[in-house]
């Protein structure tokens, strides 16, 4: 993602003014590391500035996935990440039972899928962030329904 001036500059060309809340989710953003999760998003945030509105942080996000600097997958039902535009595409694949979420960079999986999406209905379907839901290699192994959370890679709020 670009600098805070650029994204300013970015801003003002798009007709749209950058108000310190604003100015505050973008800095915040640009200091995530992995997946951008609206609500970590406000919470540090309204630390420093504790009137922001949740909405005000949720239409700058959309603002800057219209912009094209960051897109978005949702990973669990009703969880919204974002990802940095730079950051490689991939899937996630979502266990229920345990909550872990996994990366997996290697589309070629994926294309299959497209392929037959576009040949039986000529959709054209864009799978980069697909969150895909099931049960993790340790959870469809263990009989018993898991009660601890594992994850097989860093928290999804981490990545």
């Amino acid at each position: 993602m670009q600098k805070d001036d650029s994204l300013a500059d970015l801003l003002h060309a798009r007709g749209s003014r950058v108000t310190p809340q604003r100015q505050l989710v973008i800095e915040q953003v640009l200091a995530t590391r992995g997946h951008i999760v609206p609500e970590a998003i406000y919470l540090e945030v309204s630390r420093r500035f504790p009137s922001i509105n949740r909405s005000t942080v949720y239409r700058t996000l959309q603002l800057l996935e219209q912009m094209g600097l960051i897109s978005h997958a949702h990973v669990e039902e009703g969880s919204t990440r974002y990802h940095r535009a730079e950051e490689p595409a991939h899937m996630h694949l979502v266990c229920h039972s345990c909550g872990a979420i996994q990366e997996i960079e290697d589309l070629s999986v994926g294309e299959p899928l497209r392929q037959s999406l576009h040949e039986r209905y000529g959709f054209e379907s864009d799978l980069t962030h697909l969150a895909i839901a099931g049960r993790c290699r340790a959870c469809a192994a263990s009989p018993a329904p898991a009660t601890t959370t594992h994850h097989h890679s860093a928290p999804a709020e981490t990545r």
